[in-house]
């Protein structure tokens, strides 16, 4: 009688742990949607309009985002984006740079606290970029 008592509470144990586990699945995270919100929203606006709260403070205008792609003939235009985003490579034919330099913000910013295993910073710099410009094609006008 024991020995089934220890089965059924086994069992309800695994169902409520594999509940558990399919819950967690279903909360995936966006990570690019995660660094839009967390860099670009306060210029770009949560729409990526170009209405955030200090678009109207700033001495250029801020571009809309949604429309990248209309603006490239139907192409997402994927390296000049990265390029903007990334911003370590100024071209003197761009002119001035109105907007932050993210890579390195995200290089200093995923260095680790330990340096007792292998990191590699440019790899984390790359991964924040390319899946902060996911996000930025999927806002894309259709």
């Amino acid at each position: 009688m024991k020995m089934h008592a220890v089965h059924a509470l086994s069992l309800v144990m695994l169902m409520a742990l594999g509940s558990a586990s399919g819950l967690a699945a279903d909360k995936k995270i966006d990570i690019g949607q995660r660094e839009y919100q967390s860099n670009c929203v306060a210029c770009h606006g949560a729409s990526g309009k170009g209405d955030g709260p200090v678009a109207q403070v700033l001495k250029v205008q801020v571009p809309d985002l949604t429309v990248m792609a209309r603006k490239n003939g139907g192409v997402f235009p994927f390296a000049r984006v990265y390029e903007s985003i990334d911003g370590r490579v100024q071209y003197l034919a761009h002119g001035t740079r109105d907007m932050p330099i993210w890579g390195n913000t995200y290089k200093a910013s995923g260095a680790p606290e330990h340096d007792d295993y292998p990191y590699n910073a440019e790899f984390f710099v790359r991964s924040r970029i390319l899946a902060l410009i996911d996000y930025l094609n999927r806002m894309q006008a259709k």
